[in-house]
């Protein structure tokens, strides 16, 4: 029987197969570009990928520059790679770099038909940097991390090993300028952030976390009073004022610092051994960190510490978060001790030696009122005993050190401050251009201390 449409069936059968010719085709340049990604996508990145990345950014911020070295890209982990970052301000105030630096989970193909990077392209995104070196020259600081890892889906971030030091030694730190200024280092094991709202930080909507905590962290100051105090009147920034700098939302829960240490010290003479104090096991909790809020918000910090490694001493701040001024409120204790601890620091700033003495108890109260301290210091000790010594030497010899020894116990000290002839101190304190924030709350307690040693 003779076929009815041999022509439309050879239409279907061409149809089929060059359909089957394109799905070939189609699927091969897919299995090359497949080949191409797993074989030669370091080469593809760093040519069309890794320019893309450097105009974005000059775009965004014309004030840095970017320097990015070769560039890897893992297609089964959806990792890329670079050897190392560096960024540099355009006026010199800053320099940083990184390496290696590795990031994960970006939503990035829109890149290749000229679309650009949003905060929503990195919802998967895990970012794990090493080496990270940041140079203030400004400030003559330099900021150091070993590693810093943070993972947008799980909301954290972790940094460790991270320090901040001068760029120089001490003496080229001060020798930089003509006035007193504060000497400040830390270094922490880890910093942990907790529940961090990763893309609303990218957007620039808000810097909001859970909690921070900082482990084993050592803050070591040293104060330089071999020069006078500076007419600078701006000095560095207190709470409230670097709060209200924060021109967008801020908020943190909770602050937590464990196992902490604080090195405090006062250099008199150039080179010269510096009057110290020391506050170890340092226990920290600051609550309702915030730069937004009504009168009655308060930022509530406290701490616990051995005091010279002698006492045990706590202490209570509220810093109220709208203030427009530096006011704040702190109270305290600290327990029994032998006062003799004390002479690390005594010796050096005042050229005396405590050769016995016994603290029962310390309580204190101060209300801080834009810049300037008031409060009472009420202490319980017995048997103070003072013995002046030779500056250089630290000998008690000689007949001028027997003078003072003899004026300072018998005429100047309180030896015994007890019930029904206590003295309690009064703290007067006025905020110094350069007095940080920990110096402050230190220099004011201190004036009480001292109005009830009676020196």
């Amino acid at each position: 029987m003779q076929n009815k449409h041999p022509q439309t069936d050879r239409r279907k059968l061409s149809l089929l197969r060059i359909a089957s010719y394109v799905g070939i085709a189609a699927g091969a340049i897919v299995l090359v570009c497949v080949l191409a990604l797993l074989f030669f996508a370091d080469p593809l990145v760093n040519k069309f990928i890794k320019p893309k990345i450097t105009e974005a950014f000059a775009e965004a911020y014309p004030a840095y520059s970017i320097r990015i070295a070769d560039m890897n890209y893992s297609v089964l982990r959806n990792r890329f790679g670079f050897d190392s970052v560096a960024l540099r301000a355009a006026d010199g105030s800053f320099s940083g770099t990184m390496s290696p630096f590795h990031v994960s989970g970006i939503g990035w193909l829109h890149l290749l038909w000229g679309g650009s990077l949003a905060p929503n392209d990195f919802t998967n995104s895990v970012v794990d940097a090493q080496d990270i070196v940041v140079n203030l020259p400004q400030s003559q600081y330099r900021l150091r991390c070993k590693r810093l890892r943070v993972s947008v889906p799980n909301s954290e971030m972790v940094a460790e090993s991270l320090e901040c030091h001068p760029l120089s030694g001490d003496e080229q730190f001060f020798r930089a300028r003509a006035y007193r200024r504060t000497r400040i280092s830390f270094v922490t094991s880890q910093w942990n952030v907790k529940g961090l709202a990763c893309l609303e930080l990218l957007q620039g909507k808000n810097y909001r976390a859970r909690s921070v905590q900082i482990h084993n962290a050592v803050i070591d100051v040293l104060l330089n009073k071999d020069k006078p105090d500076s007419k600078d009147t701006s000095g560095p920034f207190m709470p409230n004022e670097i709060l209200s700098s924060i021109k967008k939302p801020l908020r943190l829960d909770r602050l937590s610092v464990t196992n902490g240490q604080l090195k405090y010290g006062e250099r008199f003479e150039l080179d010269a051994k510096p009057a110290l104090i020391t506050f170890d096991s340092i226990q920290v909790s600051a609550e309702g960190i915030a730069n937004r809020g009504d009168r009655d918000t308060v930022l509530v910090v406290r701490a616990q510490a051995q005091f010279v490694k002698a006492g045990t001493m706590s202490v209570q701040m509220t810093i109220p978060v709208a203030s427009p001024d530096f006011s704040f409120q702190y109270s305290g204790s600290l327990s029994g001790m032998d006062l003799r601890p004390i002479n690390s620091f005594l010796e050096i700033s005042d050229h005396m030696r405590i050769k016995a003495g016994v603290l029962e108890a310390v309580t204190y109260e101060i209300n801080v009122a834009s810049g300037r301290a008031s409060g009472n210091v009420s202490g319980v000790y017995r048997n103070l005993t003072l013995a002046a010594i030779n500056k250089t030497t630290g000998s008690e010899k000689g007949f001028s050190n027997k003078v003072k020894s003899f004026i300072a116990n018998n005429f100047r000290v309180r030896r015994n401050n007890v019930p029904g002839s206590m003295k309690i101190g009064k703290v007067n304190y006025t905020r110094q251009p350069d007095d940080p924030f920990i110096q402050y709350a230190w220099f004011s307690l201190r004036t009480g201390v001292r109005d009830v040693l009676g020196f």
